[in-house]
């Protein structure tokens, strides 16, 4: 019978006793160590390991070197777990099964007495974001989990595990469970919308400079990191009715389009631009609105496309795709606002300064009468000009507002979704092109209750998720072909 070491964190000892129950029923379960910030008495059916941190490198390597059963079993993150029937003996049978470096399963969230389902995502080559959730129970096949922590060659204090999944999966499959075979208490419960920008929240920078270290190691040993090396781009020249275009898709806003539309027209420019307003079928009043605006502007073309079946991707194709489209198209969503008169002259020079096909600037995350909330600005400092394609695999968002070389945005083109279509567009076009970076506040961000991503049930918020990984995936092959051809 395969045997499995159990390490679990854990700091005081009426918690370790009602583990010790749970786990010590299990007959695979041949240790159990509980990973504390300080030592505690256990008994006599379990150890207690002293660490210093539950996300450093030095916790990963101290379980391996401990470990000694076929299997070893981690619970990821400080909270209470509870074993379903034959949890264990489900997870270690389907390791043995499959041969898997790793696996994990579906679970549910404890809150209170409330207990909810919670699936997660199968694991692919592009889910490269660090905050891919796999849950906090995980079982590992020991000697590929020796194997991955004897690799490390840095030392983390937050990129711990994130170091560890990559390596395994460099070893072996990360193997999903489609079964809900424990719960966990949820210690967060935020609404998606609220979560989401974690990761460019300036307290979290020391955290997210360890992951791209990571991350891009992971990618130069797979064959999938570029070099900052990019084709030449020379925006000058080309026959166009105006240097830029503001696109804006537009369905169902008649509270904030009128603002979007107002904070174009003040733009104050060297150059000529037009708005570029597809109106996919509103039916609350926007129409009209748009149209009322139109009447009074010439630099206003109002389309409404001839198809039905369109995303937001869909809808940009249309604008670009159109005769009246600038040489250079600027996005702003129809719920957000140029955050002055000089946005649109500042994303243009970019083009011309920073010879580059894509321009991503900074913007301030407000509430919806545009008052400035946490984070605040959100610039992206992540992406630096020698790795910042490299970087783009691991994180979810690109930035805003983003800008496009109309010539390279109609050779690409826009996936017709309405999640996750710049992103995708990001990550082409930066396969073979500079993007420009603009890190002043260009742009107003409102959150309120009608943003598309406010508020995701887990179903829709993983399927947006596997939507990117994949994206990820596609354009991490992309690379890997390309580099062998080098």
């Amino acid at each position: 019978m395969a045997t499995i070491d159990c390490f679990i964190p854990c700091n005081h000892a009426a918690d370790a006793e009602n583990a010790v129950k749970q786990f010590d029923a299990c007959p695979l379960v041949s240790r159990i160590c509980f990973l504390s910030d300080t030592f505690f008495e256990a008994g006599d059916k379990a150890d207690v390991m002293v660490v210093d941190s539950l996300t450093g490198t030095r916790l990963i390597q101290s379980i391996a070197a401990a470990a000694v059963s076929e299997f070893v079993m981690v619970v990821t993150r400080d909270t209470a777990v509870e074993l379903g029937q034959f949890a264990l003996d489900r997870m270690v049978r389907i390791a043995q099964d499959t041969g898997a470096a790793m696996v994990y399963s579906d679970y549910y969230k404890m809150a209170g007495d409330v207990r909810t389902a919670y699936p997660v995502n199968d694991y692919q080559q592009g889910s490269l974001r660090d905050d891919f959730n796999f849950g906090s129970v995980w079982v590992l096949n020991t000697e590929l989990f020796k194997k991955a922590a004897g690799s490390f060659t840095d030392e983390y204090k937050f990129a711990g595990w994130y170091d560890l999944r990559l390596a395994l999966s460099r070893l072996g499959e990360l193997v999903h469970i489609n079964e809900l075979l424990y719960s966990e208490v949820d210690t967060d419960s935020r609404k998606s919308g609220e979560k989401q920008f974690d990761y460019v929240d300036p307290r979290n920078r020391a955290v997210q400079v360890e992951m791209e270290q990571v991350c891009t190691a992971h990618l130069k040993a797979i064959g999938g990191w570029l070099a900052p090396v990019f084709e030449d781009m020379s925006p000058e020249g080309s026959d166009f009715p105006v240097e830029a275009s503001v696109i804006i898709p537009v369905r169902n806003r008649v509270k904030t389009i009128g603002d979007a539309i107002r904070s174009v027209l003040r733009q104050q420019t060297r150059f000529s631009f037009n708005l570029i307003i597809i109106d996919n079928y509103s039916t609350d009043g926007t129409t009209e609105l748009i149209a009322q605006a139109a009447a009074g502007d010439t630099r206003i073309l109002h389309l409404i496309p001839e198809r039905t079946d369109l995303g937001i991707g869909g809808c940009w194709n249309e604008g670009v795709f159109h005769p009246s489209c600038g040489k250079f198209a600027v996005q702003l969503d129809s719920d957000d606002v140029y955050s002055s008169e000089t946005t649109l002259q500042k994303m243009v020079d970019a083009f011309y300064e920073q010879r580059c096909a894509m321009v991503v600037g900074s913007y301030t995350m407000t509430d919806f009468a545009m008052n400035e909330i946490p984070p605040g600005l959100i610039d992206h400092r992540e992406w630096t000009p020698d790795n910042g394609r490299n970087n783009a695999l691991r994180i979810n968002g690109l930035g805003a507002p983003r800008a496009f070389y109309t010539p390279v945005l109609r050779s690409v083109k826009v996936p017709n979704t309405s999640y996750g279509e710049d992103y995708a567009l990001g990550l082409a076009i930066s396969r073979r092109y500079r993007i420009g970076r603009v890190y002043d506040s260009l742009y107003l961000c409102r959150r309120w209750d009608d943003n598309s991503d406010a508020s995701l049930d887990v179903v829709k918020l993983n399927a947006h998720n596997a939507y990117k990984d994949k994206i990820r995936t596609i354009e991490l092959q992309a690379r890997m072909n390309m580099n062998k051809l080098q």
